[in-house]
């Protein structure tokens, strides 16, 4: 039997050790379908209940595996569908690569059914590398490609290949004219910057009094060196969210995530440096940086294409930040840790004192902060985290310590709502071994969420360790929008947009052979997160929470709080509850063991 295109595009993602496609079927990649068959499923095709779940599963198995995440679907709507989780893995920097159907070449510009200008609507998801195979020669360059460039690039690639070429034989390029032969692998390297430009860096460095580095998913494998670092400059390091697993925070001078959702030490970090060091991150939030004339600032990123933003760096470092910091660190001078430092571990641990006095604020029925708080401790030290966006982001960045070999990570820089679900759903194939939590709002758990517990109840029983643990903070209320319409324009909540229907999400999962429970008093949380981490199965917890607890910013200025005061006037249907709680909130900021100082840090 001859081998068809469809064939070779199996075998060769076998050749580049691709073991898991996220897909949907579809007529258009009917050939593929078949191919799977012949291939004995492998690599194996797991069935997604819709196309954009398939994208951001992809997209979770690359963020928590470090390989590739390869996704499929069908001409026109299925590639259509998958959009959303593509630019999730884009914006975000993760290898994906799409195989998409198209309809036959010779129905193309017939207005043919399912027929869409593809290259046209992924030019700028996989601009990088985009290409429409039409003869059997293109491969396998195409998808060698597609990959190394996906690996190279840490971005979106796609191949696009008509249902007829599928099903045409496959013949490789021959040695002639215009023939494009290739090569499987990639090459390992670590790029670093010269010698003068780190002499400048160190300069800088060296020359400060009041260090802070931020660091980002980029120095996830530069920890022992963002800890050296840190001991010899005497300096506090804060974390984006995308690189909150990235350093553990039971290191007294990490203060954790930066940001709208970050902490107060971090705020205050940035707030009164004189030096800042950046460090694989894109954190685009200007205003959460120091002053634009504050602090003389370097930065480390492997991408030359990212440098140079956010902050007017004196020195600009392209390198990996592993490398590039080991052959930086000999040329700095050990600072004492005098009172800069002392002062970042004491706001640091007394930033933990506020969190739980915040979770322990009482709240009807349940406190969100007090749910997610409740779980810190019993985090196992290999647990897989994802929170989705929406205000379970808050508390997964403020509540949760990362320690151990944790991982963690949220779609960063698209904020999309639902790839909570899906994300741990591709993380338990990159892991079978580890437990996996999502932390997700009954807002994405209804978009998405409760579609996709069909995709776990589908596949568990073959993960070695089959806890994957779905957290719902089911409020009735999209609850993040609602905030800040409160908070930034002092509008009150649209009940029509924002209240969402109560669903009783556990008995949904018990009702497709997995377990959950629902929680509706607070002495039930720890019970429930203990038996969701001893079951046998992926389980669902149905957190009845408070939607009037505030995520208040850590710089909250009066400008906003009295916005949100307005609202209350202006008649917001919640105003009672939500004056109690952002009241009791704010007032642990103020309990003793901390010094509430007027001026700026009244911001912070």
């Amino acid at each position: 039997m001859s081998t068809k295109v469809s064939d070779h595009i199996l075998a060769r993602l076998r050749e580049w050790d691709v073991e898991h496609v996220f897909a949907y079927a579809g007529d258009g990649i009917n050939g593929l379908l078949a191919a799977w068959e012949r291939a004995d499923n492998k690599p194996q095709f797991i069935q997604a209940r819709h196309e954009e779940m398939a994208a951001f599963q992809a997209v979770g198995y690359a963020k928590f595996s470090g390989r590739v995440g390869v996704c499929a679907a069908t001409s026109g709507p299925g590639a259509i569908h998958l959009l959303n989780g593509l630019y999730d893995a884009k914006l975000d920097h993760v290898p994906v690569v799409a195989i998409v159907g198209q309809t036959n070449r010779s129905a193309m510009g017939g207005s043919y059914q399912q027929e869409v200008d593809l290259v046209s609507l992924y030019k700028d998801v996989a601009s990088d590398f985009l290409e429409m195979v039409t003869v059997p020669e293109q491969l396998p360059n195409a998808i060698d490609r597609a990959i190394r460039t996906a690996y190279g690039r840490r971005t979106v690639t796609a191949v696009i290949v008509p249902a007829d070429v599928q099903e045409l034989d496959y013949s490789p390029p021959t040695h002639a004219f215009k023939m494009v032969p290739s090569s499987l692998g990639l090459a390992s390297y670590a790029p670093v910057p010269t010698d003068d430009d780190l002499a400048r860096a160190a300069e800088v460095l060296n020359a400060g009094e009041k260090v802070a580095v931020l660091i980002g998913q980029g120095a996830r494998g530069a920890r022992a060196e963002v800890e050296q670092l840190a001991d010899v400059l005497g300096a506090g390091v804060a974390k984006a969210l995308l690189g909150k697993d990235a350093l553990p925070d039971d290191l007294p001078y990490v203060t954790g995530a930066i940001g709208l959702l970050g902490t107060r030490p971090s705020y205050e970090l940035m707030r009164d440096c004189d030096t800042l060091l950046v460090v694989g991150s894109s954190f685009p939030y200007t205003q959460f940086m120091p002053e634009l004339d504050q602090a003389r600032a370097v930065q480390i990123d492997i991408d030359p294409h990212m440098v140079g933003m956010r902050y007017p760096f004196e020195v600009n470092l392209v390198g990996d930040a592993k490398a590039t910091l080991q052959r930086l660190l000999p040329q700095l001078r050990t600072k004492k840790h005098g009172t800069w430092r002392k002062k970042i571990e004491k706001d640091t641990a007394r930033w933990w004192e506020v969190m739980e006095r915040r979770a322990a604020v009482e709240a009807d029925p349940v406190n969100p902060e007090y749910v997610v708080h409740a779980l810190d401790a019993l985090l196992p030290d290999d647990v897989i985290l994802a929170a989705d966006s929406g205000s379970s982001a808050n508390w997964y960045a403020r509540h949760l310590r990362m320690r151990g070999t944790m991982r963690g990570s949220l779609s960063g820089t698209l904020a999309t709502m639902g790839p909570g679900v899906p994300y741990v759903i591709g993380a338990k194939f990159a892991h079978p071994d580890r437990p996996a939590i999502a932390l997700v709002g009954d807002g994405a758990m209804q978009m998405n969420g409760m579609a996709e517990l069909i995709t776990a109840g589908k596949y568990w029983s073959e993960w070695q360790d089959p806890r994957l643990i779905v957290a719902v903070l089911n409020n009735q209320d999209l609850n993040q929008v609602t905030w800040e319409m409160r908070a930034m324009s002092g509008a009150p909540q649209f009940l029509p947009s924002q209240a969402l229907p109560d669903v009783r999400y556990a008995d949904f999962a018990r009702s497709i052979g997995l377990d959950g429970v629902r929680v509706e008093k607070p002495g039930e949380v720890e019970d429930a997160w203990r038996k969701a981490l001893a079951a046998d199965r992926p389980f669902v917890i149905d957190f009845r929470t408070d939607p009037a607890v505030p995520p208040i910013p850590p710089h909250a200025s009066l400008d906003q709080i009295e916005a949100a005061a307005t609202a209350i006037l202006k008649g917001d249907s919640d105003r009672t509850a939500m004056v109690k709680q952002g009241l009791k909130a704010k007032v642990q900021e103020m309990l003793p063991g901390g010094k509430h100082r007027h001026g700026r840090s009244d911001q912070g």
